[in-house]
């Protein structure tokens, strides 16, 4: 009953993936599970078996959302920006222009101390503008 946050980090060595508060609540170890975001955190290791799981280093290195939030400032002290970028990619590919609105609610379950979510959001609408 390992959690998949601790086999993502200890046993597969991707530490991309951060835990914030190992209950579900912060976003900060948030990765795709056949395409849908979930916080690994919850996850326990057993059911993911035959799945797909991506996690911030499966994203393509040419993907818009990391040149975005460096650009935009959508990063500070680090502990948030892989959930945040895994969330933003969720949103993304289900809605390739999304609205304010839409960006702000699909980022909703993601918590940062340090931005202030402006270059946040304006780094998922840079990265949606790019995909035009």
């Amino acid at each position: 009953m390992r959690r998949l946050l601790d086999v993502l980090r200890d046993e597969c060595n991707l530490i991309a993936t951060k835990e914030g508060c190992g209950e579900g609540e912060c976003g900060s170890c948030a990765i795709l599970l056949d395409g849908k975001l979930v916080n690994s955190c919850l996850v326990p290791i057993a059911d993911v078996h035959n799945r797909e799981v991506t996690t911030l280093e499966g994203l393509s290195t040419t993907d818009p959302l990391f040149g975005a939030f460096m650009a935009t400032g959508g990063t500070q002290c680090g502990i948030c920006t892989p959930g945040m970028i895994m969330a933003a990619r969720a949103l993304l590919n289900n809605c390739p222009c999304p609205n304010l609105f839409e960006i702000r609610r699909a980022l909703a379950g993601n918590l940062c101390r340090c931005t202030g979510y402006t270059g946040v959001y304006a780094a998922v609408r840079a990265a949606s503008a790019e995909g035009e």
